[in-house]
Formats: C-alpha cells, sequence, structure tokens
C-alpha cells in the first residue's frame, strides 16, 4: 500500500499561500508571495532533498498543478525540476475535461477521496501532496494522510491561504522527527495519532 505524505512550507500561523515567488499565487489580494526564500540555507535544502531525493508520485489538486506546470517544464536543470517533472502527477480537478499539459499527467476522475484511496492501495513510489489546500483538507477528513512533512518558517502573514481551515476534523499528531535550522526554520515530520485528548494541568 501506498504511503500519502503532505510535503508543505507554511508560516508561523499557518498560511501556505505563494511560499516560492512574488507572483506564485496572489488570489485574494495576498501580497507577500515569496516569503520562504529568505530563510532559505543548506540545512533547509538538505531537508527538501530528502523529501524528493528518492522515487515520488504527486497528488495535486488544480489550482496547484496550474502554478507548477507554469514552471517547472521548462525550468533550468540546476533548480531541481528532473524530480518533480519525472513523477506521475494526479490531478483533482472539478471540471471534467481540464488541460494538463504537463508530462505525465493523469485526471483523477469521480470523487477526489475516493480515486485517492484506490491509488494508495496500488503499488508504486510514494505519493506527495504539494500545496493544494482544499485537497489536503479533503484528504484530511477521510483520513488518508499518513504523513506530514512541514517547512515552519518563522514568520506571521497574517492573511492567505491557511492548511486548515476553521472547519477541518480534529485530529493529533505524532511528532517523528524535528531539526531547526540556524534561521530559525522548523523541519518537522508529523504522523496521525487519533483523536484529540483533552484534560487540566494540575494546579
Amino acid at each position: 500500500m501506498r504511503e500519502l505524505v503532505v510535503v508543505g512550507s507554511i508560516s508561523l500561523d499557518g498560511v501556505m499561500q505563494a511560499p516560492g515567488t512574488p507572483d506564485e499565487d496572489g488570489s485574494g489580494g495576498f501580497e507577500h508571495g515569496g516569503w520562504l526564500p529568505p530563510f532559505f540555507d543548506d540545512e533547509l535544502g538538505a531537508f527538501m532533498g530528502e523529501t524528493m531525493g528518492k522515487p515520488f508520485d504527486m497528488v495535486l489538486g488544480r489550482r496547484t498543478y496550474d502554478i507548477l506546470a507554469a514552471y517547472w517544464p521548462t525550468a533550468p536543470a540546476e533548480s531541481g525540476a528532473e524530480p518533480l517533472n519525472s513523477a506521475t502527477k494526479y490531478v483533482a480537478s472539478r471540471s471534467a475535461a481540464p488541460d494538463l499539459p504537463w508530462q505525465r499527467s493523469v485526471l483523477l476522475r469521480g470523487d477526489a477521496a475516493e480515486a485517492v484511496a484506490e491509488l494508495k492501495r496500488h503499488d508504486g513510489p510514494e505519493l506527495q501532496v504539494h500545496g493544494s489546500g482544499d485537497l489536503i483538507r479533503t484528504l484530511w477528513r477521510a483520513g488518508l494522510i499518513d504523513r506530514f512533512r512541514l517547512v515552519i518558517a518563522p514568520i506571521v502573514l497574517g492573511s492567505g491561504k491557511r492548511m486548515f481551515a476553521d472547519d477541518a476534523p480534529a485530529g493529533a499528531l505524532s511528532l517523528i522527527d524535528s531539526r531547526t535550522t540556524a534561521k530559525g526554520v522548523t523541519m518537522a515530520t508529523y504522523e496521525p495519532a487519533g483523536k484529540v485528548t483533552t484534560g487540566s494541568f494540575a494546579g
């Protein structure tokens, strides 16, 4: 059975919108695109290399697919484009016949959660979700996420698309691994750990 891993970069207040470049995604009037590169260093590069240095396929929402497909197919080799271009891209879309020009792109037909559950049942490389906040929330609600590999930047953006909205189902996570770079970026790996437990502090 294939594992499904969410690979994401978020701010301290949970914003995941447009980490890479200023013009990546300005929807909703977002003005802080390109907030992650100032924190990049060799430690962060190594973490990303670990994540993408093995065979993987991708599961993407349509908006994220369009953003990535506009850059990576023609990106220079030194940018690290090869793993993304060689991966099979499974795309969830509300359109019945979307334009999917990026090589090795496959439309997920029908209900997205059911389609991803079927993908997981077959042999193959790890499935990675990049960006795709709406899809992440759908997959979390369906209990299909096996792991989160998150880059958490020490910055508060105040607005923008967040990984989880207020109506996300509650759920606990176990910290599997955590490292912090010299620039204050936390690189953390979590796995779902069942229901949230509550209690009180001893007085």
